[in-house]
């Protein structure tokens, strides 16, 4: 007597909104079940009844705070204890953010590094023996075209994305016979969000070239990722930045930045109060990295 194939399931971290939920809903165009892990809110749950609708697949929402350590494990739980099994696993939830070092204080970056580092880090432990169970697997880390600069004003953002891409690499290594295969993905700028559109719009002309809709990155990684590709480059135009970046001579790269740094330090603060700046407003994560 044969045994039914297991279902298997894709789990989509920050899926709610923005790159996020156009992840998920290139998942499940292409027919597969999903895990929808987000912030609590109404929108997971209207993105879940619309997918169940519209595609006919089977979709799990868990809402869950993943820049709080205990909730990674609690996601764990959760999906364990309704005996899915996962054969793609996609870290996607991060924290962005422009802004000069002391205009943030350590309880943002905390939360900024808990999001976008130790997440997917403990995501990607708890569900490797679930991955390897049901190989040939996938985890598709969402990294950013940052993690190749040393950006103004993305100091602690570009550090954790370039986390993401180190950690890929080596983990893709060590996985290969395990035939769990590990993308990253680095893409550029994005209009995710209505505030990001319009801050994107009054870009430099280079900016705005390269500014991509996530519909259209969406399909460019779930593609490469079934292709295996190691490092997913989404848009010409961020490919050739990355090519030009390789061969320009330090000297000149360094100018661009104090020229760039130039633009940004209109108004200098006396060092003193520089201890005493604080934002003026919290950071929410984004449900998507960009």
């Amino acid at each position: 007597m044969n045994m039914a194939t297991p279902k298997h399931y894709a789990l989509i971290t920050g899926a709610s909104e923005g790159f996020g939920k156009a992840l998920a809903l290139e998942c499940a165009s292409r027919n597969w079940n999903l895990i929808l892990v987000a912030l609590p809110g109404p929108d997971l749950f209207y993105l879940s009844a619309f997918i169940r609708k519209n595609f006919g697949v089977e979709v799990h929402g868990i809402e869950a705070d993943l820049s709080k350590p205990e909730n990674c494990e609690q996601v764990f739980d959760q999906v364990k204890a309704l005996g899915l099994t996962l054969n793609i696993l996609i870290n996607n939830a991060g924290i962005g953010g422009t802004h000069f070092f002391e205009e943030k204080n350590a309880s943002d970056y905390e939360r900024q590094i808990q999001l976008n580092v130790t997440a997917p880090t403990m995501l990607t432990r708890l569900f490797l023996e679930s991955l390897i169970q049901s190989a040939p697997a996938h985890i598709l880390n969402v990294s950013s075209l940052a993690s190749f600069f040393n950006l103004p004003k993305k100091q602690v953002y570009g550090g954790t994305k370039s986390y993401l891409l180190s950690f890929s690499k080596s983990l893709r290594h060590e996985l290969k016979r395990s035939r769990v295969h590990v993308s990253v993905l680095c893409p550029g700028g994005m209009n995710t969000t209505p505030a990001l559109t319009l801050s994107n719009k009054t870009g430099t002309w280079i900016s705005q070239w390269s500014i991509m809709n996530p519909e259209m990155v969406a399909t460019i990684a779930i593609d490469q990722m079934l292709q295996r590709k190691a490092v997913i480059i989404p848009g010409k135009w961020n490919q050739l930045f990355l090519a030009i970046d390789k061969i320009l001579p330090r000297t000149i790269k360094e100018k661009l930045i104090d020229l760039q740094m130039g633009k940004y330090r209109t108004k200098v603060l006396p060092r003193p109060a520089l201890q005493l700046v604080q934002s003026s407003h919290s950071i929410h994560p984004f449900k998507t990295s960009i």
